[in-house]
Parts: C-alpha cells; sequence; structure tokens
C-alpha cells in the first residue's frame, strides 16, 4: 500500500494524477471512433501538426498555455480542413494530403521552435511530462473533458450509424457532414489537452490503444466507449504511479502501460486471443 499511498504526498503527483483519470478516460472514449472508423493515421497527422501552432504561438505572443493552446488549435484545423481541400481539390487521396501536410508542419514546428525569443524545451512538447502540469492545465483537461464526453455520449448512436451507414443516416435526416466535422474539432481538443502528458508523438497511442485492446476482448461497439475510457484512464494511473517510483518518463511510461496490455489482450483474450485459438486448434487435431 506504501507503493500508493507516498506518491499521493506530493502536489504534483495528485494533480498528475486527476490528469491522469481525465486524460486517459477522456482519450479511451474517444479511441472508439477511432478504431471504428479506421483513421488511425488522421489522428497521427493532427498530433504532428500541433508543433508549428505551438511555435508560432510561442514567437508572436510568448511561452504560456494560451498561446500554445491557441496556436496548436489553429495548426491542427488549417492541417485538417487543409487535407480534405487537397483531396477534393486533386487527384491525391485524403491520407496521401494527410501525410504531406503533417510532415512539412512537424518541420516547420522543429525549426520554428529553435528561433523562440525564450528557452524552449523541445521535448516537453514531443513527449510530455505530466510532473510540470499546473492547475491551468488541469482546468484545461476538465473543460475539454466535459464537453468532450457530453458531446460525444449524447450524439453516440448517430455518430455511430454515421461511420458504419453513411448513406442511410443521410436518408434519416443524420446531418453527416456537420457531425464529421464536430468529431474532427473534438479530436483537435483532445489532442491539446493530451499534450501535457504525452506530448505530440506519444498523443496517437493514447487515442487508439485503449478501444483496440476492448476491440479484441468483445464483439459489442458499445462496449468500446465506455471500456476503452476505463482501460485509458487505469493504465495512465498505474503507469504515472510507476514512474514516480522507477524514475521513468512518465508519458513513455503510460504508452507502454498500453501497449503492455494490448499485448496481453492480444496474447490470451478469451473471444480472439493467439493462445486461446491456438489451444483450440490443437484440441481439435487431438478429438480428431
Amino acid at each position: 500500500m506504501e507503493w500508493i499511498t507516498e506518491p499521493l504526498g506530493y502536489e504534483h503527483i495528485r494533480r498528475g494524477l486527476l490528469i491522469c483519470t481525465l486524460v486517459g478516460f477522456t482519450n479511451g472514449y474517444f479511441s472508439a471512433f477511432v478504431v471504428l472508423r479506421k483513421s488511425a493515421l488522421q489522428v497521427g497527422s493532427l498530433s504532428h501538426s500541433l508543433l508549428p501552432g505551438i511555435g508560432v504561438g510561442i514567437l508572436l505572443f510568448g511561452l504560456s498555455q494560451a498561446s500554445a493552446f491557441a496556436g496548436a488549435l489553429v495548426a491542427a484545423l488549417i492541417v485538417g480542413l487543409g487535407s480534405l481541400l487537397v483531396a477534393r481539390s486533386s487527384r491525391l487521396g485524403q491520407e496521401t494530403a494527410l501525410a504531406i501536410l503533417f510532415t512539412t508542419a512537424f518541420a516547420a514546428g522543429l525549426l520554428l521552435l529553435e528561433f523562440a525569443p525564450v528557452n524552449v524545451d523541445i521535448d516537453h512538447y514531443l513527449f510530455g511530462n505530466i510532473l510540470f502540469a499546473t492547475d491551468a492545465d488541469l482546468m484545461t483537461v476538465f473543460w475539454v473533458s466535459a464537453l468532450s464526453l457530453t458531446l460525444l455520449t449524447i450524439l453516440r448512436r448517430p455518430m455511430i450509424l454515421m461511420l458504419f451507414e453513411p448513406d442511410a443516416a443521410r436518408a434519416l435526416g443524420v446531418p453527416v457532414r456537420a457531425l464529421n466535422y464536430l468529431l474532427l474539432g473534438l479530436l483537435i481538443l483532445v489532442l491539446i489537452s493530451t499534450l501535457q502528458a504525452v506530448g505530440c508523438l506519444l498523443s496517437l497511442g493514447l487515442l487508439v490503444t485503449p478501444a483496440a485492446t476492448v476491440y479484441l476482448l468483445t464483439d459489442r461497439a458499445e462496449s468500446l466507449f465506455w471500456g476503452g475510457g476505463l482501460v485509458g484512464s487505469a493504465a495512465a494511473i498505474v503507469a504515472l504511479i510507476l514512474s514516480h517510483h522507477l524514475n521513468f518518463s512518465p508519458g513513455s511510461t503510460i504508452i507502454l502501460a498500453l501497449g503492455t496490455i494490448f499485448a496481453l489482450a492480444f496474447v490470451f483474450g478469451p473471444r480472439h486471443g493467439i493462445a486461446p485459438n491456438l489451444i483450440k486448434r490443437l484440441r481439435a487435431c487431438v478429438q480428431q
């Protein structure tokens, strides 16, 4: 029990645990949409595109949470909407356009941060460090999580219908285009709120792995949402405590914990795991 209670004596750990709970659950819940829509590349592209916006915000307005948040929001919107524009006005598909835009944007962000008027730790934005989170970071995560979870829960059924049967959704009067833009906007907000925890490079793991893990354990689409949220928050909380005792990077430990849970589900999952399926095949061979 001392492993759990000892870290709670530090204010930055208590604040970090609250952020881990909110960020882990919100990302895990949202990851169900990412897995069902098969849009992991889009998420990765948008997460990388946050960096140039942060660089521009710092160059124009100095190093502050507000400037970094606003810059990242604008940059992600430009890349997300720009990929749609390129795809619709050329022979290129959206995935190709995204790959070009996000790599260009990421390179531009690295260069911009080198010219920042203040000393900027680039690793902080690339990999995150939840131990340096402030009360302002906690409030940002809280309001983004509250807004995202509320809207996603209320609109979950029409969004699921849109993902699986877009033509049927249109026929039933579901505003498919508006919901697509709403998902994109919420995705960007969730990514930005995740920066403090895992940074630009690792945020993809937090927005894909939780629901992907649950997907290996159940065939019910509804279970991906709450199950993904629980997996995300539990992994983030445990990882932060482990990183404190082992002196590991918190962001890397969170993603490593999620990857470990995914690997266990992949190998030992009762429905789709490799080991149970192998045992069933061996039993069938023996019976024959």
